[in-house]
């Protein structure tokens, strides 16, 4: 759900040590005041900037951020939290539990500055010796396998997910994955902004093989190689909007047949490094591009293929090496995103025991900031918008009753999980030491990389979480058909305990009822109530609502971004269609509660303002947000989400709701003269 939340793989090596801003954030704070609507501006003609202007004209981003919003506001105080149950927990001494010892000798490890600098690449030279040390190309899959457990993994990825036909079971999957950029249209593209990324990418890589101990013409060499072996993958891997459709990543096949698609590349002998177990079928996401897979590995020199696996085993360590290698990593990070400055070490530090430890962490967290109240309070309101999608749906005059019926079953079928998990994962296993901060994060990252391997073959836990509990995000999963709600949100501007249900509905509630939307976009609604991958609709109803959602896809298409590049509505379809079918159903959720109780004061105005229209101001509250022009360029290439403006404009100017509470007249910029309407 969060704009800009989930990083392409590239900037997973950035994503934890510096998208966070600086320890003093600007004004106004995170709640919602009707201090930040900007009265100058006419709602019906901009009505972002009338409910954000204020607050736009008095934030900042900070300068280790590459944007500012609701979702990083809460990122701070979360942080901060966090670090105060670290900093605990790693002065605790000896008598420790197991939990505080482990999260708290990593965080300690990755504090001391002192000792990682002093051991500057020696923590790294044992694998890069392994590769250096390969004699043959079985051999080096035997290092791939390797490096697939230890967190350097390249050429491909391969994990354990949901059977798209039987989602009850688990099986395993390879795809495609091996670049180092955030998109493939940054290898194959010559828009002046790729062309520029693609200069800095080879400095960096040049850097990195220069700090490793290269000449500057071996490391010039070496950066062409891992240029030229990277743009040979992408030029197979599927864009990213054809792989939005779960139809064309849907390739399941016998082992045999996925080995015979690239048989230079010993896949066998991957499976049994990587410890999995014998499994007779998989799921191959692209199968051209293992083809492609199998011409890399059977053209190109042994010593070629060392170089592009040493680098990405350089490239997932830097953040946690010596100063220069941190310091060229984030050079790279400026280059994506145009962030002046890094982060403090004490939040990149954060960062890498929630993504190490997640649910260690999470468990201290919620045992300060997330009581049985809360979730009570977010089940009472997930019921109301699910009240409200069902009756969405069976007023809808463009479905038959037969589709209804089968919409109705997968509504009534979705999970709802709330703040945290039932079960936390065990972490027992994995030693964590005082003072070793690669080898921890190598342990913590074999620890996760095994719980994946040993999941294939066996039965879909629907316990499982697939974020920790403080981040500020929620989700829908369509193998699992559940929505998820992490304790990390459920804070003002999205949800606040002292202010009136309308703006809670804006906020929260919206957020709920874009994830339920989720089980019925273009993506959503190829699944059925158990997860499977099955088409449901009658084939009249499935034109009807391509129909409809074309509507969406051309509506955003025409948004601008930034300079002259517009977004692309293919790509940010899913999201756009969850925003406007949630802000319709949590509106009328609304509604619905207040003509019920017709003694609460919930149905009078409150300075000044509707209960409707706070429910709008509440909305564009949370979507307040600043961004860089790099980083939005980045993102309009790599994201499924639209920016926050059009998030709040494209979804309203669709409303006739909206129109009635602000009174505004055809013609005005906020009434769409073609309104799109799907849910």
């Amino acid at each position: 759900m969060r704009t800009f939340r989930l990083l392409p793989l590239f900037l997973l090596s950035f994503a934890f040590y510096s998208v966070a801003q600086s320890a003093s954030s600007p004004k106004p704070g995170p709640g919602f005041s009707v201090d930040n609507i900007d009265k100058s501006v006419d709602p019906c003609v901009d009505f972002y900037q009338y409910a954000c202007g204020n607050w736009l004209k008095r934030s900042e981003i900070p300068a280790d951020q590459a944007e500012w919003e609701s979702f990083s506001e809460l990122d701070e105080s979360n942080r901060l939290i966090e670090k105060g149950i670290l900093e605990k927990a790693a002065a605790g001494g000896a008598n420790r539990d197991p939990i505080d010892q482990k999260i708290g000798d990593l965080y300690g490890s990755c504090m001391d500055e002192k000792g990682v600098e002093a051991r500057g690449l020696t923590p790294l030279k044992p694998e890069l010796d392994r590769i250096a040390a390969v004699k043959d190309k079985a051999a080096l899959i035997d290092e791939l396998a390797h490096l697939r457990l230890v967190g350097g993994a390249s050429l491909f990825s391969f994990y354990a997910s949901p059977d798209l036909h039987n989602a009850d079971q688990v099986i395993a999957y390879i795809d495609q994955g091996g670049l180092s950029l955030p998109d493939r249209d940054y290898y194959i593209k010559d828009d002046s902004d790729k062309v520029e990324v693609r200069k800095h990418f080879a400095e960096y890589v040049t850097e990195l093989f220069t700090l490793a101990g290269q000449t500057a013409q071996q490391a010039g060499a070496s950066a062409q190689t891992v240029l030229m072996v990277e743009t040979l993958l992408a030029a197979d891997s599927m864009d990213r909007t054809r792989r939005r459709d779960p139809r064309n990543r849907d390739h399941k096949m016998s082992r045999e047949e996925a080995i015979a698609l690239a048989p230079d590349f010993n896949l066998n002998h991957y499976f049994t490094g990587v410890g999995a177990p014998n499994f007779t079928a998989l799921n191959v996401g692209n199968p051209d591009y293992f083809k492609r897979v199998d011409g890399v590995i059977s053209t190109l020199p042994l010593e070629s293929l060392k170089v592009y696996v040493s680098w990405h085993v350089m490239r997932a360590a830097a953040p946690w090496l010596s100063h220069p290698f941190v310091e060229a990593n984030f050079k790279m990070r400026q280059a994506l995103t145009g962030q002046p400055q890094i982060q403090d070490r004490w939040k990149r530090c954060v960062g890498l025991v929630d993504q190490s430890l997640g649910e260690a962490l999470g468990q201290r967290y919620v045992e300060l900031t997330f009581g049985a109240e809360g979730k009570q309070r977010m089940l009472k309101m997930v019921d109301a918008l699910e009240n409200s999608l069902d009756s969405d749906i069976h007023g809808l005059a463009w479905m038959s009753d037969e589709t209804k019926k089968q919409a109705k079953l997968k509504l009534e079928a979705i999970r709802n999980k709330i703040g945290y998990p039932d079960v936390w994962r065990d972490y027992s296993s994995v030693v964590i030491k005082p003072g070793d901060l690669m080898g921890n994060i190598q342990r913590a990252n074999e620890f996760e990389a095994k719980r994946q391997v040993a999941k294939i073959d066996k039965p879909l836990d629907r316990k499982e979480w697939g974020m920790t509990p403080p981040e500020v995000n929620a989700y829908y999963s369509g193998s699992y058909n559940e929505i998820v709600f992490p304790a990390g949100i459920l804070q003002p501007p999205f949800f606040d305990k002292t202010m009136d249900d309308a703006v809670n509905f804006g906020g929260i509630g919206i957020v709920i009822g874009h994830e339920l939307t989720h089980g019925f976009d273009d993506q959503g609604r190829k699944y059925d109530p158990h997860g499977n991958l099955r088409d449901w609709w009658t084939e009249q109803d499935g034109k009807e609502f391509e129909t409809r959602v074309s509507c969406i896809a051309d509506e955003y298409s025409n948004f601008v971004a930034v300079d002259n590049m517009k977004l692309n509505g293919r790509l940010t379809l899913g999201e756009n269609t969850a925003d406007n079918g949630g802000a319709r159903i949590a509106l009328a959720a609304l509604e619905r509660l207040i003509a019920e109780d017709k003694t609460s004061k919930e149905g009078q105005s409150i300075d000044g303002f509707t209960p409707e229209q706070r429910f709008f101001l509440g909305f564009g509250r949370v979507w307040c947000e600043k961004q860089r022009p790099e980083y939005i360029r980045q993102q309009v290439t790599t994201n499924p989400h639209s920016p926050g403006k059009y998030r709040v404009n494209g979804t309203v100017q669709n409303m006739p709701e909206f129109q009635k509470a602000w009174g505004c007249k055809s013609g005005q910029p906020m009434v769409a003269e073609n309104a799109c309407h799907v849910w």
